[in-house]
């Protein structure tokens, strides 16, 4: 096993952060890593916005949910769809493709998770902020983003202040299938309950009673964010 992999499996979400900068180098790391990460077509249809007025910070931890975390991270950066480039380059160019927001979204993902590795490789650490969806279009006009961009989510990094227990996964047996979809295997996510009820029950934080599949199925059983698609619509983003 090399080190990038032990820094792989080695992720934990880090929410409390010591009083410690990271320095420009490290930062310019982090993003350059981001921005070497595989883009559909090399269309590179992400923005990030590193959020550097303690006031706004103020405002986003509040419009994510209250989360403290937020305001006092070394660093905060938000990852936004952006065709705003590309429109401007060409205004023939049709940013309100439904497939064209899926690529901005994933793209998004996949240069966040690159920043993250790379952080996590020089000791840093960070969590993920999707509630800055919670009110997109306060996030919005907060940012100052123009038509044809969109919020995704947000990305704390810092110097870690807690060493947070190693979080269980399901299973490969579960999740990798071969050559076509398999039936799900009931009693290897029933022994992954089991797990998981050992780990809340142990963890030194947030203690809790309960298995994973009762967790996630009752939040999957209510309707999340449902203004989403029209905050998408108005920023000319998934409509067909």
């Amino acid at each position: 096993m090399n080190d990038v992999i032990e820094t792989i499996l080695s992720h934990r979400s880090i929410r409390a952060f010591k009083d410690t900068e990271i320095s420009s180098e490290q930062l310019d790391c982090v993003l350059q890593a981001g921005i070497a990460a595989s883009s559909s077509s090399l269309m590179q249809v992400v923005s990030v916005i590193r959020v550097t007025d303690k006031n706004k910070r103020t405002e986003l931890a509040r419009l994510a949910g209250n989360q403290a975390y937020v305001e006092t991270a070394a660093e905060f950066l938000v990852f936004c769809i952006d065709y705003q480039r590309h429109y401007t380059l060409n205004p023939e160019v049709r940013p309100e493709f439904t497939e064209l927001t899926l690529i901005g979204a994933i793209d998004a993902g996949i240069m966040a998770q690159n920043c993250l590795l790379a952080a996590e490789s020089m000791g840093l650490g960070g969590v993920y902020i999707g509630g800055l969806r919670n009110s997109p279009n306060e996030v919005d006009a907060l940012l100052g983003l123009p038509q044809h961009t969109a919020v995704m989510f947000g990305l704390c990094l810092g110097v870690p202040d807690q060493h947070p227990e190693l979080k269980p996964r399901l299973s490969p047996e579960v999740i990798v299938h071969e050559n076509q979809y398999q039936p799900l295997d009931v009693d290897k996510v029933k022994a992954y309950d089991e797990v998981m009820q050992a780990y809340y029950q142990a963890r030194s934080e947030n203690v809790k009673q309960q298995g994973w599949s009762d967790q996630v199925t009752k939040k999957l059983s209510q309707e999340s964010r449902p203004f989403i698609l029209d905050y998408l619509n108005r920023k000319g983003l998934a409509r067909q």
